[in-house]
């Protein structure tokens, strides 16, 4: 059910204050709105820049309440804020995401789950919420990764298992309730990031082709290098999916492409690092899609105006010639026309920490993946 917009300048609240955040946070002061950021990191990207920081944990009562009583509306970057506190929230102002929506996605057994009684495609797999689970593991499961059921990602909470042993010592390692999922032959790996407004229309930013490099997105081509059938289908199921969850907001919806079959391997109910093309690509970003669903404006158009190819700086860069941390000559990258530099003004670098990334655009697809993989080489990425 839809809400009356919400009208600049009011303040709204963001929770998590990572780099998702503070594009968000650039895009409400566009907009003309006020944000306040919870997040117990003195030293968020987005808490720098926002209208105020209240650093503290996510279910802090006298950090909630102050958001009560100065927000008009929250939302949040990442999908492990806890539940229950967007529910409490929700009492007192729109929220969005919903927290069922969010205690689905943040949840891989739950998602499984959801996916699969809505008959959505996913790769065949088991819930392990004990090791004796994995007894009745199917031979043709096999090989496959055992994947912790929460707070997992960019490749972290994952093993590769080849028999009902090797996944047995897996699990003891973790400790934790798990899902079991088949290994697939992959034609490629995509997403579609989409925005569903309050009275349930549905917007899908163009197919993206992504490319992971040891669990961490390293680049995304958009748009996406496959047959035009398979893009429609991913944004038709993308949105009944979005329908399905009855979703306000930004969700990414992210597919293998298996022997020409798209299944779902998971969801995120966010802005997406393979949305960050959408900034310098697109006539609108996923961050002011996700300020309008979130205000009850009318979504932005979803179009491509430039072909896109998005390239991850991590960590590891400030570190290659030593084990001293050191700025990289950023001039290299932006003496290149078409390229677009963001970086995310976190306190220190670490490998395998995304620290910024950039775009190339261009009106053609091979063009701008020649430049990009050009730039990769003159900032120093292997």
């Amino acid at each position: 059910m839809s809400h009356p917009v919400i009208a600049p300048p009011a303040t709204l609240a963001l929770l998590g204050g990572g780099q998702l955040g503070r594009f968000f946070v650039h895009a409400a002061h566009e907009l003309g709105y006020k944000v306040i950021v919870l997040d117990p990191d003195t030293d968020a990207p987005a808490g720098k820049i926002a209208d105020g920081h209240i650093v503290a944990s996510y279910d802090d009562q006298a950090a909630l309440a102050q958001l009560s009583q100065q927000c008009a509306a929250a939302t949040t970057e990442f999908e492990n804020v806890p539940a229950a506190v967007l529910e409490q929230l929700a009492q007192t102002m729109p929220v969005s995401p919903s927290a069922e929506a969010v205690s689905i996605a943040q949840d891989r057994i739950r998602e499984k789950a959801f996916l699969r009684d809505n008959d959505f495609n996913t790769a065949p797999f088991i819930p392990v919420e004990n090791e004796c689970d994995l007894d009745g593991a199917n031979d043709e499961l096999f090989p496959a990764i055992l994947k912790t059921a929460r707070f997992g990602y960019d490749g972290k909470g994952q093993a590769r298992v080849s028999s009902i042993e090797e996944a047995k010592a897996a699990y003891r390692n973790f400790n934790i309730p798990c899902v079991l999922e088949r290994m697939l032959p992959l034609d490629l790996e995509v997403s579609v990031v989409l925005a569903r407004s309050t009275d349930g229309q549905c917007s899908c930013f163009p197919l993206a082709e992504n490319d992971h490099s040891n669990g961490i997105l390293d680049t995304t081509v958009v748009p996406a290098r496959t047959t035009s059938v398979l893009q429609q289908q991913a944004e038709q199921m993308a949105s009944a999916l979005a329908t399905r969850l009855g979703y306000v907001g930004v969700l990414t919806v992210e597919f293998f492409i298996s022997n020409g079959q798209l299944l779902i391997n998971e969801i995120a109910p966010r802005p997406h690092n393979s949305g960050h093309y959408t900034i310098d690509g697109c006539v609108t970003s996923q961050y002011e899609q996700q300020l309008r669903a979130l205000c009850g404006l009318p979504l932005g158009a979803a179009t491509l105006h430039s072909h896109s190819v998005m390239v991850n700086l991590l960590g590891d860069l400030w570190f290659q010639q030593g084990h001293e941390s050191y700025e990289p000559s950023w001039l290299r990258l932006n003496q290149i026309p078409n390229l677009k530099l963001h970086l995310y003004g976190k306190a220190s670098a670490r490998p395998g920490r995304k620290m910024g990334h950039f775009t190339v655009i261009d009106q053609d697809t091979d063009t701008a993946v020649t430049t990009a993989m050009n730039a990769r080489k003159v900032i120093g990425i292997q």
